[in-house]
């Protein structure tokens, strides 16, 4: 894992997860599940089992799901937050009322499943460009409500998130820069109404691109370049005036078969929508009963 992937295993605030767990299970159980009804009321034990390789992620909120229908329920976890797991791995065992772990357990495997997906694939995006010195960002293209979910397993998988929402960071595109008249008439309005807020200007010319360096900016986003413009863009972003102080950042059309040679072009920053929003869920499952003996499987 490279020197971008230092993992940052800072969940969002508990008050958050204990939110989108409550919401999770208010959708899933409604008026109270009519099927666990069917089941004794006892001290039962449960495990939860990854059947593929993954990056482990999402141990907050499967705890929050299980607390919240039973706050004495016990859980062993066998792997970190973070760590990669192959298939057939017991991640966890449970000791708690047999209603309650079956209750909460189509809620607790969405989470897990989903931000383990998020986080194996930035592992994956990370390793790809390792050596380059370019960091893997996310995007706003989050699954509805669960963004802060989702920008925490980037962070686990070793990517960087870019900015959380709206509210964070100026990001000057096409539209703002044409309603402005001018790339420079747009950073000179974003400098005097938002000046402690980061600064992100996308260009799609290398004359734009001249323009927003020498106007000054945190991070400029060069969209859908050729490969030949975004090779001139680095060289001329790391030569004298500017002399690499403000670091390039590439979106769209970017994928496996083209991402290393992105990265060996010299850009710092590399932004994928598919980290968040072409999820494949990882195959989990919650099973009552003592865990399997995998041993050599």
């Amino acid at each position: 894992m490279s020197a971008q992937a230092r993992l940052d295993l800072t969940p969002p605030p508990a008050a958050e997860i204990e939110a989108d767990a409550a919401d999770a299970l208010a959708e899933d159980l409604g008026g109270g599940d009519v099927t666990a009804d069917l089941l004794p009321d006892v001290a039962d034990i449960a495990y939860l089992l990854c059947k593929e390789d993954a990056v482990v992620c999402g141990r907050p909120w499967f705890d929050a799901c299980h607390r919240a229908l039973d706050p004495h329920v016990q859980i062993d976890w066998k792997v970190e937050e973070g760590q990669r797991v192959h298939g057939r791995t017991v991640l966890a065992t449970l000791q708690g009322r047999a209603r309650a772990l079956v209750s909460a357990e189509r809620a607790s495997l969405n989470f897990m499943q989903t931000l383990s997906a998020v986080a194996t694939v930035t592992a994956q995006y990370v390793a790809a460009v390792e050596g380059t010195g370019a960091k893997i960002l996310d995007t706003r293209k989050t699954l509805p409500g669960l963004r802060l979910a989702q920008k925490y397993a980037v962070r686990v998988g070793g990517g960087v998130n870019h900015r959380i929402g709206l509210f964070d960071a100026v990001m000057l595109k096409e539209n703002h820069i044409r309603a402005a008249g001018s790339i420079r008439g747009a950073i000179h309005s974003a400098r005097a109404r938002h000046p402690k807020l980061p600064l992100i200007v996308e260009v799609e010319t290398l004359e734009q691109l001249r323009e927003a360096l020498g106007q000054g900016c945190d991070r400029v986003l060069i969209d859908d370049f050729s490969a030949d413009d975004r090779r001139e863009a680095v060289r001329i972003a790391r030569a004298a005036p500017f002399d690499g102080r403000i670091p390039l950042e590439v979106s769209g059309g970017v994928d496996f078969t083209t991402l290393r040679g992105i990265a060996e072009d010299g850009v710092d920053c590399i932004s994928i929508g598919a980290l968040t929003k072409h999820v494949r869920a990882i195959d989990l499952s919650l099973k009552l009963g003592p865990p399997p003996n995998l041993q050599g499987a």
